[in-house]
Formats: C-alpha cells, structure tokens, sequence
C-alpha cells in the first residue's frame, strides 16, 4: 500500500498553485485546462504521473502561462 500521508503534501501544494496563480478558477476548471495541456502539449496520460510528478506538471504548466512558481 502506498504511503497515506503524501496527499497531505501534494494537496498542500496544489491548494498553494490554486490559490497564488488561479483564484478566479473554479476547481474543475484548473483541473480540465492542465489535464488538457498535459495530454495535448507533453504527450502524458494523466492516469500514470504519481503526486509528485503531477505537481512537477502543474508547477510548469503555471510557467507556461507565465506565471512563475516558486517552491
């Protein structure tokens, strides 16, 4: 079984991109605009990333846009 409490870090991490680059955003609506950008622009099915990796995704999504993430 995987370890439970990487969650914590992965939603902590992504409630921070949410809130700092995309507060007007609905939480589908970030959701649907960065899966579509995974799948169409980086060629990965979002089925496989673990949470670290999507978190990764997410941050350079963010930077495509223009918006740089600090860590």
């Amino acid at each position: 079984m995987r370890e439970p409490n990487r969650l914590c870090n992965f939603y902590g991490e992504l409630q921070k991109i949410h809130i700092t680059f995309f507060p007007d955003w609905r939480f589908g609506q970030l959701m649907l605009n960065f899966f579509h950008w995974l799948t169409n622009e980086k060629g990965i099915d979002v089925f496989f990333p673990e949470e670290d990796m999507m978190i990764e995704y997410l941050r350079e999504y963010t930077d495509s846009l223009g918006n740089e993430v600090i860590n």
